[in-house]
Order: structure tokens, then sequence, then C-alpha cells
């Protein structure tokens, strides 16, 4: 205890400025080069949130003196370890810690445990066991990284903590690269606060000063603190953003093409998800793990298991998502045939599909449906509904049916499941008789959510005007066939 009428040395996290208050927004990247704006249209899988940022604190400092509820504590699988971090824990904690210690008989690499605080300002310490890194076991290691902040996170939220102080979970003693870890402790913490965000309200990221730099530069990526510097971090994210929750999605080993069969392969498997797209043949689809129509057979001849089709479509789907992620996309961006725009009555995002800004016939439409993919990723998370204005459209905007079936096919099950309507305006007798036969006999679960919409005063009632932004083009037409737009009809979720 500090002796009677001295300053404690223990340190109040209502005193420490905020993320959002602590650094200048930057102009720059961390090169100082002037970083080109992103389209629009194009969101970051990590938005801007004002109410996510007021929750993060960087500090540099011991985590050993926060006043939070609860400090974390990297140690080994016996919980002896004997680093910086743990050191100064056991030290200001007293004896009775390694006494509560022994009573738990260690810790498993990727769990968490929890013991009281004793002198500690904070009332309990969440000790939890980093991964050993070598760089032919990454994965495991980064699944393993990932467990142990994940749960920590779900123990403060079980235990209804309302603050919490990590220190760098990924000790030096264990070799794990700064900021590859940096990228997972982040990333994992911004999907925790998104899901649930509501039971924490502090979570302070206690760094040294060898580390402060690398969670600088990488914190604006995950926790953006402006619309501007969301779209300015944007290029600078890695290709594994991990899943909704934040996993590491894990890579498995691409089919490879090349010119010749027989020649031996030398590739290092400590090159990665890199070194395998290198192996792969030009085009995206030479990517697909077969013929989905040859694996449900397979399923109907009791050969392949439901499961291990989902498992296999989510692998195929995960390196479609990754060669998004990498792949230049601006000039399909710059034909703003997708965008997001405002919410339904529902309160759904809502995506418009631009028909007549799709030139077929003009464009990759490889890399069409991999920007499909990067947009709708982390929208599809959620509920959403899709709105595809079919307005004057001819003959080579037309999308062919192969195409939509490859996509069916491809996207993850989630934009299916979360998919609630789509709104078909302004369609023509040949486009519906083409979507009855789509979506009979092509691809399954999609006819019920289709809704034919002749004029946007239909559209209107089940999206508000002010929600969705209109092409020019769109709105002539409307007028033109319809007349001019007046709010006659009640609110409706669905037409």
């Amino acid at each position: 205890m500090d002796p009677l009428g001295a300053p404690s040395q223990f340190v109040d996290i209502d005193s420490l400025p905020g993320w959002t208050d602590a650094y200048e927004v930057k102009q720059l990247d961390c090169h100082n080069n002037p970083v080109e704006k992103a389209p629009v249209d194009v969101r970051s899988p990590f938005p801007y949130r004002k109410d996510i940022n007021e929750k993060i604190i960087l500090w540099k400092g011991d985590v050993a003196l926060l006043n939070c509820t609860a400090i974390v504590n990297t140690s080994n699988e016996s919980l002896t370890d004997k680093n910086p971090v743990s050191e100064s824990i056991f030290m200001h904690a007293g004896p009775d810690l390694k006494d509560e210690l022994q009573k738990l008989k260690g810790c498993r690499t990727g769990e968490a445990k929890l013991t009281k605080g004793f002198n500690l300002a904070a009332r309990f310490i969440i000790h939890t066991v980093g991964p050993k890194y070598k760089s032919r076991y990454r994965t495991a290691a980064e699944s393993s990284l990932y467990s142990s902040y994940r749960n920590v996170l779900q123990l403060a939220k079980e235990q209804a903590m309302s603050s919490i102080g990590f220190c760098v979970i990924n000790s030096v003693k264990r070799c794990y690269p700064l900021e590859d870890a940096t990228h997972i402790a982040l990333r994992t913490v911004r999907r925790f606060l998104e899901i649930h965000g509501e039971t924490l309200e502090k979570v302070v990221f206690a760094v040294s000063e060898l580390e402060e730099a690398t969670y600088q530069k990488l914190l604006p990526l995950y926790f953006p603190r402006s619309l501007e510097e969301e779209l300015q971090s944007l290029p600078y994210l890695p290709a594994d953003i991990g899943n909704a929750e934040g996993e590491p999605v894990v890579p498995e080993r691409q089919i490879r093409i090349t010119e010749k069969p027989g020649v031996p392969d030398d590739t290092s498997d400590e090159e990665g998800l890199e070194a395998d797209l290198s192996f792969i043949g030009s085009h995206a689809f030479a990517r697909m793990e077969g013929d989905v129509d040859k694996q449900r057979r397979l399923i109907l001849q009791g050969q392949l298991s439901e499961a291990a089709l989902q498992k296999q479509h989510q692998r195929n789907y995960n390196r479609w998502l990754c060669q998004a992620r990498a792949e230049d996309l601006s000039d399909i961006a710059s034909l703003k045939a997708l965008y997001q725009t405002g919410v339904d009555n529902c309160g759904r995002t809502v995506m418009v599909v631009v028909g007549r800004n799709i030139p077929v016939t003009l464009i990759d439409m490889e890399k069409a449906l991999l920007y499909f993919i990067h947009v709708m990723d982390h929208i599809a998370v959620k509920e959403y509904v899709l709105v595809y204005f079919h307005t004057l459209t001819n003959d080579y905007n037309q999308l062919d049916s192969n195409f939509l079936k490859k996509l069916y096919d491809v996207v993850d099950a989630k934009y299916k499941r979360n998919l609630k309507a789509l709104y078909f305006v302004h369609p023509t007798f040949r486009s519906k008789v083409s979507a009855w036969f789509f979506t009979t006999f092509t691809v399954s679960g999609l006819k019920d959510k289709i809704h034919y919409v002749e004029s946007l005063q239909q559209l209107f009632r089940a999206i508000p005007p002010e929600q969705i932004d209109l092409p020019p083009f769109v709105l002539e037409y409307d007028a033109r066939e319809n007349g001019p737009y007046y709010s006659s009809y009640p609110p409706s979720p669905d037409l």
C-alpha cells in the first residue's frame, strides 16, 4: 500500500485519453506518402464507429498499474513465466497471487483463467497463454493467439466486467512477430465490441515503448477515427482479416494448375498463401474446388456428406475472398454498379445494383465477381436487401445465367441466409421470364425473395426515398413512364 499521504502509483483509466482524442488523425500513411481516396461506395470491413472508438485506449505503461476491473497476464502453461509483464503483476499483487495460481493447476495455450487482483488496483487478473511461434506452424499459432484474446474477452463478458487492460499477449520469449500478432489482437477486440459492445465500457491496450509505434500504425485499420481515415486505411488491411468474429481464416492448400504437372515443386509451406496463388491458373475459376453439381450427385450417392460439402465450400469461398482483397478492382469500382446506401423500413442495409452500369461485354466478369465478394462480405454478416435497377438495360448489360449461377454457388451461406428481399425495379416481360426460369430450375431458395417493382412509388413503400441513392436516369425514366412521385402509400416492410 502507498504511504499515508503519498500519491498512488496506480493509474485510473478514466484519466487516460481515449483513442479518438490521444492522437491527431493523420492525412498521410505511415510512409508519409499521399494516399489516394478509395471510391465512396467501397467501405472498409471495419467501418468508422464512434461508439466503439470511445471504448478504446492506447497507453504506454505497465498494465499492472491500471485501475480497471481486470488486467491480463501473459504467461506459460504452468503460469510461472518470468517475463516483464508477469513479474510486475506478481510484485504489485503480493504473495497471495502465487498461492492462488497453484490452485489453477496451469493453463493451456489459448485458454484464459481468472484470479483475484489482491493488492492490485484491478479487482481481477485474467491469465492466458500465448502460442510459441514457428513459421511452418503459423496457422496454428494464429488460431491460438486469437483464442487467447477471444477467451479473455469472453471471460470478461461472463463476469460482467466493465473494463479490461490488455498487455501484449505475444511475449518476446515466444517469438511471435509483433506486427502479425497486433493485427490479430486488434481485429479480435474490434469484432467482439461489434457484437458485445454493450458489455464493456473501456478496453486499454497497455504497451511498451517498443510496441507503441506498431499499435499506433495499425489501430487506424481496425478503429478508424473518421470516414476519411477509414478510406485511407483500407488498402493496408491484410488479405486475411478473419471471419465475423475475427478468427483467422485457414487457407487450405489450393489446387495447383501448371503447364508441366510433372515438374517437382519445391515451394516451402512457410511462404504461405501468396506462394500458393502464384501456381494457380490466371483465371480465378481455376481455383474452384470442382464441379458443384458433381459434388451434389456424390451426396445423393452417399459418397460425400453434406457437412463435407459445406466445409469444402467454405474453404473455396475463403480463397475467393483472399483473392478479392489482394486484387486491384478499381476499374470495376469506377462503374458505380454496386454500392451501399441507407436502410429499409426494417432497418436492414440496402445494397443497390445498377444493371445499366454493367458493360458485360467490355469488362472482366471474373473481376466483377471478385468485386462483389469484396464489397458484400462484411455486409452479408447481417440482414440486408438488394435493389436491382433493370432500368434501360440492353443486351450489353444482361448478366449471363451461367455467371449468376457461378456467383450463387461461390458465395458463402450468409449471403443467402441474410438476404431478405430482392427488389427487381422496372422489369421487362423478358427479364421476368428469365428470372422465373433461373429461380425455378437453376437455384433454390431465391424465388420467394424477389419482388417485381414497376415504379419507384412502389419501391418507396419498403425503402424511404431519403434512404436510397437513385441514379438520375432511373428518376427520369420513372417520371416519364409513371409520372412524378407522390407519397400516397403507407410504409411497408416488404412489397
